[in-house]
């Protein structure tokens, strides 16, 4: 792992710690993982599944929030160096090297939460009609696909994944 100040004393290879506004950090925490406001859903689980095996925030475990003016926060999971956190943050950092995914189960529910998010708000009834049609979903009852169209659930995932013919 890398340290903290390591990291942010140029955080994207390409920017220097004055674009980020927060505090300055000691060279005893270490990263564990990073995100910011345009992470997607493999990082947004490997963040939640990593914090829940460290245990959460707590002496030390700490999540340190910088503001930037191009993507608007950025975050780090840190542990404190010499500890028991520091060696199983040590051990997801190994593990994310070998497989870049720490929980399959829990990465796979917020891709069918994000994509029915998407279904749901980006999508209009004629859009998801022409998509059902184009596609050729079929659906176990009538229910089911009028609640599709309606974008109560999209036409994957646990509720609505019907095959296409």
């Amino acid at each position: 792992m890398k340290t903290l100040k390591e990291i942010v004393s140029n955080p994207s290879g390409f920017d220097s710690m004055s674009n980020y506004m927060g505090d300055e950090p000691d060279d005893n925490w270490f990263v564990v993982l990073t995100r910011s406001r345009d992470s997607d859903t493999l990082t947004e689980s490997n963040w939640e599944c990593a914090l829940k095996e460290l245990g959460g925030e707590g002496d030390d475990v700490e999540i340190l929030r910088y503001g930037h003016w191009g993507c608007g926060w950025w975050e780090v999971l840190a542990v404190r160096g010499e500890t028991d956190a520091a060696k199983m943050g040590q051990e997801i950092v190994d593990a994310l090297s070998d497989y870049p995914v720490l929980d399959e189960q829990h990465h796979s529910e917020l891709e069918s939460e994000e994509a029915n998010r998407i279904w749901e708000s980006c999508f209009r009834t004629n859009d998801r009609i022409e998509h059902l049609r184009k596609h050729r979903c079929r659906f176990d009852s009538f229910a089911d696909l009028l609640g599709c169209v309606r974008g109560n659930h999209a036409p994957w995932g646990d509720s609505g994944f019907y095959g296409i013919l």
